[in-house]
């Protein structure tokens, strides 16, 4: 999340005259993310995101909206998208789709323990089973097309021993495999910060948030991306935490189990899981788009992640059982 387009509250009130609202209490800027407009809205006494997607066709717009209401009527923690008049999700503001989500209760848990990863575990392996039934797709626009087009874009910039992590991760990222692999509509993105808990201290989850990387893939990468930001120990080395990989895995199977092509490929996925990463926060550190109020991640952090999941053998998948 950030902001790029400065909304205004006459013109964002006429907007929302079209969602049935007639009065605009609050607009508060979200500066949190990279991505893409969002603001906290109060309207008629009711808590709301409102989103202007700054790079997401409005082709691609109905997979995401779709894809967080088909989860939430299965049960799963996802806030709801809201229509307008008409019946839509999303309409124009300021010549850009913009959306109203739900605002779910809760903040994320920072330094979660390993009850938290057991929770994010199986809720992730319930978003696995519940899209079995949902027909729509999307390729992934961060995927192997994305991964050439940033890798070529960003190379100047990385000196020789990152030029070589780089050349030799994109060619081991080439043969495809995980393609193959179960899958259907993941997250892709389900980091610490998209995890809203009730009550940080507990487990109880009030929202799964920011479908904005939603796509078609393996189920094993999103779980892969997950495990890469929730049981990491050191985030000096990337390292992982053992008892949290475990259980969050041993969580995750019990809801889906893993079969042994995807135990076969985890130490891959945990590698295209860091380099998707180091290259998009590689791509906004040193190609950052103009933005009222824009904050780039750190890119040495997977840089960390991917060069520990290199040379590290993490507990396999039969392990955590």
């Amino acid at each position: 999340m950030a902001v790029y387009t400065v909304v205004n509250e006459t013109e964002l009130s006429a907007w929302l005259a079209d969602y049935g609202f007639s009065t605009l209490q609050k607009l508060e800027p979200i500066t949190t993310g990279i991505e893409n407009t969002n603001y906290f809205i109060t309207a008629d006494d009711t808590e709301w995101v409102l989103t202007l997607y700054e790079r997401l066709p409005a082709d691609d717009l109905p997979f995401y909206l779709n894809l967080m209401r088909h989860l939430a009527h299965a049960g799963v923690p996802v806030p709801q998208p809201r229509q307008n008049n008409r019946g839509d999700f999303f309409s124009q503001l300021y010549g850009k789709p913009a959306t109203l989500i739900e605002r779910a209760r809760g903040a994320p848990q920072m330094q979660p323990v390993v009850q938290h990863c057991m929770v994010i575990g199986a809720t992730l392996a319930r978003m696995h089973v519940a899209v079995t039934d949902f027909s729509q797709t999307l390729n992934n626009p961060r995927g192997e097309a994305w991964r050439g087009e940033a890798a070529q874009a960003v190379r100047p910039f990385l000196n020789t021993e990152q030029q070589a992590l780089l050349d030799e991760e994109m060619r081991a990222q080439q043969t495809g495999a995980l393609n193959g692999l179960p899958g259907g509509a993941i997250h892709a993105d389900l980091f610490r910060d998209n995890v809203l808990f009730i009550d940080p201290e507990k487990t109880d989850i009030g929202g799964i948030i920011d479908f904005g990387f939603a796509a078609t893939g393996a189920f094993l990468y999103d779980l892969a991306i997950t495990v890469n930001d929730w049981c990491i120990a050191d985030a000096s080395t990337g390292a992982l935490d053992q008892e949290k990989l475990i259980a969050l895995l041993a969580a995750y199977q019990r809801v889906r189990p893993i079969d042994d092509d995807e135990k076969t490929y985890w130490t891959l996925a945990l590698r295209c899981a860091a380099l998707r990463f180091w290259l998009s926060r590689l791509y906004d550190y040193y190609l950052p788009r103009d933005g009222a109020i824009v904050r780039a991640h750190d890119p040495a952090h997977f840089e960390r992640i991917l060069r520990r999941r290199k040379n590290d053998l993490p507990v396999w998948m039969a392990e955590a059982k």
